[in-house]
């Protein structure tokens, strides 16, 4: 059964007066789509209006998306100077991302590079990893290193250099490397909240006002692959 986050609930990694970072759950979606769930987004502005007693509407920016499986650490903008300045600085790569993932098989190196092109199929929303360039597609490049071997699986940190449609799933799926319950790239069963085990643990940045540097970590979800990593 999956948990989606509340205003009462919704998990903090860092709140100041421009920026709020939450721990993503697996049944959130970070902003509205076709299925009419409440975003993620709508969740923090009732809970930044209740927080400080906000009258009227609560202004906040959503800077980037994570798959609706996949948990983590995703950024919301508190002001427009402060989204301006995030939405360059993802634009421009200017983040360091680190993904956790757990997968069934094991790579041929313990780590590697990976660089696809891949091409994004609209109609069942997937994305597909060629080695060659395709019409369409768009380079995507990772490094990954297995950080932990577990009893039927193993654990790898991903550091992305590009921000492609569904990269981590889809490059890891052309090497033979299946997230844990990711179905729409091949996993043979699905886990029982619904979600992969796929996790934006780490996410280093400039703060977009203050210009310190920001590290900020999430903690897995609570189950037992996560807690034996």
């Amino acid at each position: 059964m999956k948990t989606v986050s509340t205003k009462d609930n919704l998990q903090i990694l860092h709140e100041d007066n421009h920026i709020i970072v939450v721990n993503k759950r697996v049944g959130d979606i970070v902003q509205g789509d076709k299925t009419g769930d409440k975003p993620l987004s709508d969740v923090v502005k009732e809970y930044i209006k209740e927080k400080y007693q906000k009258p009227g509407e609560v202004f906040l920016g959503v800077v980037h998306r994570l798959d609706r499986p996949t948990t983590g650490i995703v950024v919301f903008a508190r002001t427009s100077k402060a989204l301006t300045r995030l939405n360059e600085l993802f634009a421009n790569r200017e983040t360091q991302k680190t993904y956790w993932a757990v997968v069934k098989n094991k790579p041929e190196k313990d780590h590697d590079t990976l660089i696809h092109y891949l091409k994004r199929n609209e109609k069942n929303n997937t994305s597909k990893a060629h080695l060659k360039e395709v019409p369409e597609s768009k380079k995507a490049n990772l490094d990954y290193k297995i950080i932990k071997t577990l009893d039927n699986y193993f654990a790898l940190e991903i550091n992305l250099h590009t921000g492609r449609h569904h990269q981590i799933r889809a490059q890891l799926a052309a090497i033979g490397c299946l997230i844990k319950g990711d179905l729409k790239y091949g996993f043979d069963r699905s886990n029982p909240d619904g979600g992969i085990h796929l996790h934006a643990r780490k996410l280093v940045f400039i703060h977009p006002v203050s210009k310190e540097t920001l590290e900020i970590i999430a903690p897995t979800p609570k189950d037992a692959i996560w807690n034996s990593i």
